[in-house]
């Protein structure tokens, strides 16, 4: 690498903060009072420790406090003139509101979503498709209620879930809730706020509420979900079979049962569904979605919930490469802040990651800022470098041979639908 290119005059980390304007910092800070009753640690102080914290994927206070004193030349560049006491980052992690870090990283992912998009869906779909779904963070202290039953010495962790909006076509959370582990699923709906009308949203199993999708039919929410293997319908006509699509085994509308509690009184209703059955090449079985979308094509229906993975990569994505196993805090707001933190340093890397056209794995540059946070290179540079080493050639196929085809189960299992 060329030494005038690589070397700059500001550390990795400086140019990773860099990202994040100051008026954004400041405008949360004022929303929320941040400052109010803080006069050791500023929020900007706070969240530039935190994210180093979270960078340097240090366990605990005393790594924090350590690391940045090592780096007391270095300081200046981070806008930070003094390194925060061990009790001084605890006292505000704890005092101070995480809802003021959740308001920042709202604020960034507006400012960057149009450089983080990249989805493989249509355009149209992409842009209003939502994935729903949460993540467990297991504790080792019962700071909140624990899911699941306990182990055979009666003593269970306590537990963490991380309920996500995914947005798809720039994979990154347009809303999060934590809540304890113990919370069921459905009533996150409580706290959707995000989800704009005219929408489209898939989920799993676990978000299944009938109630819930009369209000999204209200509300020209399209969903698209699995059906569950329990589930109890009536078939009241099939839709007609296209032979460009000829993996759908069935395309019906349905009606389906359910009892809307109103005032303690259950009342009964019917909500009416499309269902539709697709088959799989590469699973070798058939899937069944419903979905009260009746104009799109069934597969678009089969796309948007294939797509639901992106969020299990997500999810994959955050702890892989911004371990929460350690806390700094055991009370519930230091371990928002610290979620949140994550949630804003994976923004940056992918903002870096997208705006410099990487195509190392997100993982390498993620270790690449680990390692050398507080170095003087310029990881504009480091991404170019290694985009343009050398790819090694694949071996050409050997057309000659060929596989013996099977008997495709396909046909016989659209004879059963």
């Amino acid at each position: 690498m060329d030494k005038v290119m690589n070397y700059v005059g500001q550390p990795i980390f400086a140019q990773v903060l860099s990202l994040i304007d100051d008026n954004l910092i400041s405008s949360a800070c004022q929303q929320h009072k941040a400052d109010k009753y803080s006069k050791k640690l500023c929020f900007k102080d706070h969240l530039t420790t935190m994210l180093y914290c979270i960078f340097a994927r240090c366990t605990n206070l005393r790594e924090v406090e350590a690391g940045l004193e090592l780096c007391n030349g270095k300081l200046n560049h981070l806008d930070l003139k003094k390194v925060p006491a061990r009790s001084t980052l605890s006292d505000g992690n704890k005092k101070r509101t995480s809802e003021v870090f959740a308001t920042l990283y709202q604020s960034i992912y507006q400012k960057y979503k149009h450089i983080i998009s990249d989805s493989p869906l249509k355009p149209g779909i992409a842009s209003k498709l939502y994935i729903l779904d949460s993540s467990t963070i297991s504790l080792f202290k019962a700071i909140l209620k624990p899911a699941g039953r306990k182990r055979l010495d009666g003593r269970s962790k306590g537990g963490y879930k991380v309920h996500t909006l995914l947005k798809a076509d720039n994979n990154m959370p347009s809303f999060v809730k934590s809540t304890a582990a113990a919370m069921h699923d459905q009533q996150f709906y409580e706290c959707i706020k995000e989800l704009p009308d005219g929408s489209i949203i898939t989920f799993d199993k676990a978000y299944v509420n009938y109630q819930q999708f009369e209000k999204f039919n209200e509300r020209g929410v399209s969903y698209v979900v699995p059906q569950k293997e329990n589930a109890q319908y009536h078939s009241i006509r099939e839709l007609e079979l296209k032979d460009e699509e000829p993996n759908i085994l069935k395309d019906e509308l349905i009606l389906v049962g359910y009892n809307d509690n109103i005032e303690q009184t259950s009342v009964k209703r019917t909500l009416q569904l499309r269902r539709v059955a697709y088959y799989s090449q590469k699973h070798k079985t058939a899937f069944i979605y419903w979905t009260n979308n009746i104009e799109m094509a069934a597969s678009d229906i089969v796309a948007i919930y294939q797509n639901r993975w992106q969020i299990e990569k997500f999810f994959k994505k955050l702890k892989q490469n911004f371990p929460l196993n350690y806390f700094l805090g055991d009370n519930e707001n230091a371990i928002q802040i610290q979620i949140w933190c994550a949630l804003i340093g994976l923004v940056l890397l992918q903002v870096l990651y997208q705006e410099n056209k990487a195509t190392m794995a997100f993982s390498t540059l993620a270790s690449i800022v680990s390692l050398h946070l507080m170095t003087y290179l310029s990881i504009a540079a480091i991404i170019l470098c290694r985009n343009q080493k050398r790819v090694r050639k694949k071996p050409p196929k050997n057309n000659l041979k060929h596989k013996q085809t099977k008997t495709d189960p396909y046909l016989q299992t659209k004879l059963n639908f």
